[in-house]
Order: C-alpha cells, then structure tokens, then sequence
C-alpha cells in the first residue's frame, strides 16, 4: 500500500509541475489560487501519508520549496506563463492547512 501512496504522490507532483510550466494548460473554470490550494492540499497529504517517518517540518519546506520552484521557472519567456508570488503564498498556505489536518486527524486516530 505504500507503493502505491509513494507512486501517487510523485505522480501529483509531477502533474502539478507538468500543468503549471505546458505553454497552454487546460482552461479550468475555477479559481487560480484555488486551484494551487487544491493542489498542494493533495500533495501535502500525499506526503505525509508516503513518508510518515519524515519529519513535518522538513516535507513542508520540500513542498514550499516546490512551489516556489514552479514559480521561478514560470519566469522562462518560452513558456508564456505568468510568475506570481500569491501563487507561492497560495501554495505555502495549502501546504500549512493539510499539515494542520493531518495533525488532528493523527490525533484523533491515535486516541
């Protein structure tokens, strides 16, 4: 089962990657900010359930390094893609909110 866990989080991570530098991404009706949020929601969750030995803080600044990766090479002109720091902190936010849901529900599991 952790296989397969591991296998989805790289997957979410490279998609997130893939969706955020192709030139012309698909048009999602939703908002853009939300739309980091959900993916770094994911994400984090996924990471924490891959690697539970790992520390909390240091997936966390994988993840908030991770998005400001993105936002960086957003910044290529060939990709005609916009950099934007409320990406980042839209990102960073997500990343804070699952890690504060997978604590209580650690929590509550363990009671």
């Amino acid at each position: 089962m952790l296989r397969l866990v591991r296998f989805a989080f790289w997957a979410a991570a490279l998609f997130a990657f893939a969706m955020a530098v192709v030139p012309h991404p698909p048009a999602i009706p939703v908002w853009d900010k939300l739309q980091h949020m959900a993916a770094f929601f994911v994400i984090t969750v996924l990471g924490c359930a891959s690697y539970p030995r790992l520390s909390r803080l240091k997936l966390a600044a994988a993840l908030v390094a991770f998005g400001g990766f993105i936002e960086i090479v957003q910044l290529i002109p060939m990709l005609h893609r916009d950099s934007d720091v409320r990406d980042w902190i839209a990102d960073i936010f997500a990343v804070l909110v699952a890690l504060a849901v997978v604590s209580v529900v650690r929590r509550v599991n363990a009671e």
